[in-house]
């Protein structure tokens, strides 16, 4: 029984070691601080107190619980030209990214209910997208996301890994993790196959069918200008839903042999690192409630 893994994370980076190092940081510390800014906006100013920055508020939590699972162990992996982690602790790590994944795939799928009901149902939507509706699909989100990932994780538990003890990647994800036991992993793959499926396939098909009504609607309207102001209320919430998606499709579909598997680190790097940035820089750029929010928090600290 093996105790200990090793990561190998990227391979001959001497000569650029401590510039990704500092690449690194630089995103890690500017995710934090603009999703930290998003949840305060949010939580203190009453003019962001609709649910669509309710759920945009969780969605940042779930961003920094991603990139804080898995950037500080990067760095450190980069520095000393691969890691050690016990067991348990790559279990742990697989769980935290399993469930900041599997709830942020819910909230956007919340989200985009939201958003069809404020485009298509505009008169029901006050009394529908109630504050005890929101904080439910929030408290479902995260629940879901819990047990969806810890069925795995009780299911790896009573696996048996004799060796090696070598993963080629740069965390700990369910597919390199399996390849390390010993033992018939085919119950745990069946498992994760069926619930990924469910939880991947038919939110995205719930997205792609709110999307459809809601161009419909917006198509409806003579008004260009009202089109346009009407689109641009859900464009962001469009674009993170296409790079969330996109990035999953690239690292669970795109062939794991051969050089595919450099290009699958790219891909999980860029995923795990640059998409929890997005939610910041396309909800703070483009919507102007945010934008509001902090010109009116900016022009009170000068007062002060």
């Amino acid at each position: 029984m093996i105790t200990e893994i090793f990561l190998i994370g990227f391979q001959n980076l001497e000569d650029v070691r401590f510039f990704i190092i500092f690449i690194c940081l630089v995103l890690y510390f500017a995710t934090i601080t603009g999703n930290i800014i998003i949840i305060l906006l949010v939580s203190t100013s009453p003019h962001l107190r609709s649910p669509m920055f309710f759920y945009l508020s969780q969605l940042s939590f779930s961003d920094m619980l991603l990139i804080s699972n898995i950037v500080p162990f990067l760095v450190h992996i980069i520095l000393l030209n691969g890691g050690l982690v016990s067991l348990k602790g790559c279990i742990t790590q697989f769980f935290f990214y399993g469930l900041s994944a599997t709830t942020e795939c819910l909230l956007l799928t919340a989200m985009s209910y939201d958003r069809y009901l404020a485009i298509c149902s505009p008169l029901h939507y006050s009394s529908i997208m109630s504050p005890q509706l929101c904080l439910y699909i929030v408290v479902s989100c995260w629940s879901l996301g819990f047990i969806i990932t810890l069925i795995p994780v009780l299911l790896i538990q009573t696996l048996w890994f004799c060796g090696p003890n070598t993963i080629d990647h740069f965390f700990c994800d369910l597919g390199p993790l399996l390849e390390l036991s010993c033992s018939d992993v085919s119950i745990v793959k069946y498992e994760v196959l069926s619930l990924s499926g469910l939880l991947t396939i038919m939110p995205f098909l719930f997205i792609v069918v709110t999307y459809v009504y809601i161009f419909i609607t917006i198509m409806k309207i003579t008004c260009i200008t009202g089109r346009q102001k009407t689109f641009s209320t859900c464009s962001s919430h469009l674009t993170v839903v296409c790079a969330y998606y996109g990035a999953l499709f690239a690292i669970y579909v795109v062939p794991r042999t051969g050089q595919s598997l450099n290009v699958n680190k790219m891909v999980s790097l860029m995923y795990s690192m640059v998409t929890p940035l997005f939610n910041p820089i396309i909800y703070g750029l483009r919507n102007q409630e945010i934008k509001a929010a902090i010109r009116n928090y900016l022009r009170i600290c000068r007062r002060t």
